[in-house]
């Protein structure tokens, strides 16, 4: 005889049956929710300790990274060629900025007290013929709801060699034509104001997780190494997939 499921009926339950099956379901819901707030606070406990033990180092790698820049000094155009070696911070240099750069003694990044609040980023340089400043910094914040506060050093241009805001001007005292934009609009208030915006500042982000913690890694091209190196196993891992494949065919003609 054919059963209820297979004539397509649903069996009859007791209902006594499925109220104690939805107050067990129910049960089991509410525990696993008191699991899951108690990982929560796990992971809220364990974020705490990590911001504990990044403070710590965070001070433990101030004085060598003061000793590190003091190095940097005495190579001459270190900064400039880390800049220009990796792959995104590169292009952003127009020829005038590269010759700006040539002043550039030192970076530093200083993270807040509580790290998660937000970060500065410090370029020193040189007495120079392009602005009075000898420090350029911007420093972005972020607020517990999300909302981002940018503030950079307003440059003072000398007279005639304000490539950020197309007041150059050449020594017979004609309007220069700047094609690119400037590295340095990245310290205008209107392009600061789009970062406060929730647009995301990934200059400052590169600086402050790839060039600064291992600047040496651009200083001597080995990203770019690394990155061939990878060309090359994606370039032996296709031919060996082509190998396999005319392998096959023969296989197959056989």
């Amino acid at each position: 005889m054919a059963t209820a499921e297979q004539k397509g009926k649903r069996p009859k339950i007791d209902e006594d049956g499925d109220e104690r099956m939805d107050d067990a379901i129910l049960l089991s819901i509410e525990q696993l929710q008191e699991i899951q707030d108690e990982i929560e606070k796990v992971n809220e406990e364990a974020s705490d300790k990590v911001l504990e033990v990044e403070q710590k180092y965070n001070e433990v790698r101030r004085p060598v990274y003061a000793r590190r820049n003091e190095i940097i000094r005495e190579i001459p155009d270190f900064w400039l060629t880390a800049f220009l070696s990796h792959p995104s911070l590169g292009e952003l240099l127009t020829e005038d900025d590269q010759k700006i750069f040539k002043h550039l003694e030192s970076i530093d990044v200083d993270e807040f007290q509580d790290i998660k609040s937000g970060y500065s980023i410090t370029l020193t340089f040189s007495s120079n013929q392009y602005f009075e400043d000898t420090k350029l910094t911007k420093t972005l914040s972020f607020s517990d709801d999300g909302n981002i506060t940018v503030k950079a050093t307003s440059i003072k241009w000398k007279d005639g060699m304000d490539i950020a805001n197309g007041k150059a001007y050449t020594k017979d005292g004609a309007k220069r034509l700047l094609i690119d934009e400037s590295f340095f609009t990245w310290f205008n208030d209107a392009k600061n104001k789009s970062f406060s915006q929730g647009v995301i500042d990934e200059v400052a982000d590169i600086i402050k997780e790839e060039l600064w913690p291992n600047p040496m890694k651009y200083f001597n091209n080995e990203a770019e190494e690394e990155f061939e190196d990878e060309e090359d196993e994606e370039g032996s891992d296709e031919d060996d997939d082509e190998e396999d494949e005319e392998g096959e065919e023969d296989d197959d003609e056989e």
